[in-house]
């Protein structure tokens, strides 16, 4: 056989190894991000979403009709969630960590399912005349969502979420009048109190 034609033969397998390696690094790579920690979790911002619910704990008592009490704690949510959101995301831009992939994946579709099922029962409570039941929901789920996206996540975010429930758990049986109280312990308290050992400890 000529040796052209041997050349010919041999290769075409250069560029299978080269896309095999490839492959192989795109699976390592993958494989890496799926079982780390998600990092990404802001302190400063938590502070800031502290502040807020704190601030919202003092309009809220305010209110009288449940209505307006509702559309100060609504908008105190979206406005702490702009907060946090943006927080994560200059983290994990600054620390390289991806939010919508691997672990990060993992702490947001463990994260989200309590925070749906807690919009939902607002609009059922609500509707029911139960609002003084919503600080004990809102609580418990929230902590449920930290504690589960806490299993991809520091350590600090697990104990924020049991505390939470602790506290939700408790303002489920307390008279209704001290509903704003236990919303501002745990989403004005733990939030400042989290917040600031996160920046301290981890950055951001």
């Amino acid at each position: 056989m000529p040796a052209s034609e041997r050349l010919r033969i041999v290769r075409p397998a250069a560029p299978a190894l080269h896309g095999r390696a490839a492959e192989d690094l795109r699976f390592i790579r993958e494989t890496m991000e799926s079982s780390g920690t998600f990092t990404a979790v802001p302190g400063f911002a938590g502070m800031g979403m502290g502040a807020v619910a704190c601030g919202a704990a003092v309009l809220a008592t305010m209110q009288h009709a449940p209505g307006a009490w509702l559309a100060v704690w609504l908008v105190a949510a979206c406005a702490a969630a702009v907060l946090g959101l943006a927080g994560i995301s200059r983290k994990a831009r600054r620390a390289g960590t991806p939010i919508l992939r691997g672990v990060g994946s993992k702490f947001v579709r463990c994260f989200c399912p309590p925070l749906a099922a807690g919009a939902l029962l607002t609009l059922a409570l609500h509707r029911a005349g139960l609002d003084e039941a919503l600080p004990g929901t809102w609580l418990l789920l929230y902590g449920a969502g930290l504690v589960t996206a806490g299993a991809f996540s520091i350590r600090i975010i697990r104990v924020l979420g049991a505390c939470f429930m602790v506290l939700g758990s408790a303002a489920l049986f307390a008279p209704a009048e001290s509903g704003d109280l236990w919303m501002a312990l745990g989403f004005g308290g733990l939030h400042m109190a989290s917040g600031f050992v996160i920046w301290r400890r981890n950055g951001g």
